[in-house]
């Protein structure tokens, strides 16, 4: 009976619109008062427990990081020097985007904050050159999918929280992957604007790019401190978020100068007010998770598919299609905490290791951040370009479409995955 109120409590508040995280806790309030058993006060006590932990201290930390370099120039600086490497092919600034995206990304580690940084600037600048709004913004949601494949990723250290897998091994495994997509999409970019004839932005030069990449060296040396960090052991991904912190001030304010000490207030509170909606999420997310374990909702469902099939492959293909059905409803962060569980208990059913499931689960919930109703990239895009999410929608349908065949290749071709891991990953 608790499992059932727990679930129709949350479709119904889904139904209505109502915040993530509202949401989710209101339904396990509900769950906790039917059953009787435990206080209302536990409600609380697992909420503290759910974001008391040393691996989650890097969310926060990664989107102030993001937010200084978006604020301190370093973000312009990255977009200088993709142009300059890609702005010669055919629609040379819808590539731009997506490879502009790609470096932003192994340093914000949130897909949100890579479409917003990156969007800000190019999805205006599109629109000067000529170029639809709806394709600008659909373009500019898949390269910010980007953000949660490519390490660091905020998705996959709370993946690594739930799990206990390796985040130094799941930020190594995440590189060729990411790598992958993004060489996808801007194929995909390519060659939709060659069919409509969007024009190259400029001809390629190698004095431009010499002088873009010297620019931008400072910028393009956040990722390479992060990610070398991690994977040599020299610190945690935790440490790593305070590291590329301390960087990104000490570059925007030193040497860049775009950030005065009167900006730092301004610069920190939107980042708290970011990290405090997914900490929340988190927080709430645990309480539904913590009923949910009581009930042994997650063995009951994995039960479930396991009796549809045992055999790996189908049994895989099935975990991709729930992913993919929960990315579209239920934000990310939320879709971890309430799936993960399930799935890790199919691992011995899967054969495959812990850290190549969690980029799978990573890579379905990115394509959930390019889907109505619940999509990030999406909305963050859309309302950029001030077009409607419909429409951006239509124009993101290639996209998607190249994003699941890459899913598949993730999915079935282990080396993709784990080749690093094995190599780079502590």
């Amino acid at each position: 009976m608790i499992t059932e109120i727990l679930i129709l409590s949350l479709f119904f508040l889904f139904v209505i619109n109502t915040p993530i995280a509202v949401a989710i806790g209101t339904a396990s309030l509900v769950a906790i008062a039917v059953q009787g058993d435990f206080s209302l006060m536990v409600v609380i006590q697992r909420m503290v427990a759910g974001t008391d932990s040393f691996h989650l201290m890097a969310v926060p930390l990664f989107m102030y990081a993001g937010t200084i370099m978006e604020k301190g120039g370093m973000s312009q600086r990255l977009i200088d020097f993709a142009n300059a490497l890609t702005g010669w092919l055919p629609g040379g600034l819808a590539a731009v985007s997506i490879v502009s995206a790609m470096f932003f990304a192994g340093i914000s580690g949130s897909a949100a904050a890579d479409a917003a940084a990156v969007g800000a600037i190019l999805i205006p600048a599109m629109k000067r050159s000529g170029y639809p709004s709806d394709f600008s913004a659909a373009v500019q949601a898949a390269g910010g999918s980007l953000g949660v494949v490519i390490p660091p990723s905020i998705p996959m250290i709370i993946y690594g929280f739930l799990t206990g897998a390796s985040i130094s091994r799941l930020f190594a495994a995440g590189i060729l992957p990411g790598l992958l997509i993004a060489v996808s999409l801007i194929s995909v970019a390519t060659f939709i604007s060659w069919k409509n004839g969007f024009a190259p932005e400029n001809k390629f030069s190698w004095q431009r790019l010499g002088v873009t990449a010297k620019d931008a060296l400072l910028a393009l040396g956040a990722p390479v401190i992060i990610l070398g960090g991690i994977l040599s052991g020299v610190f945690t991904a935790t440490e790593s978020a305070a590291v590329a912190v301390v960087y990104a001030l000490l570059v925007s304010m030193a040497v860049y100068r775009q950030i005065r000490f009167k900006d730092l207030f301004q610069i920190f509170g939107q980042a708290g007010i970011t990290s405090a909606i997914v900490m929340f999420i988190i927080s709430t997310a645990y309480v539904f998770s913590w009923i949910a374990a009581i009930e042994q909702i997650p063995e009951a469902l994995a039960g479930g598919l396991l009796s549809m099939t045992k055999n790996p492959v189908y049994l895989l293909l099935l975990i991709n299609l729930v992913l993919l059905i929960t990315g579209v409803f239920v934000e990310t962060t939320a879709s971890l905490i309430l799936l993960v569980p399930m799935i890790t208990a199919m691992v011995p059913n899967l054969g495959i290791d812990p850290v190549q499931l969690g980029v799978i689960v990573v890579a379905n919930l990115a394509i959930g951040m390019l889907t109505p109703p619940m999509g990030i990239c999406l909305i963050v895009s859309s309302s950029i370009s001030g077009q409607s999410i419909g429409a951006v929608s239509r124009c993101v349908v290639p996209f998607l479409l190249v994003l699941i065949v890459d899913l598949i290749l993730i999915s079935f071709y282990p080396p993709l995955t784990m080749w690093l891991a094995r190599i780079l990953g502590p």
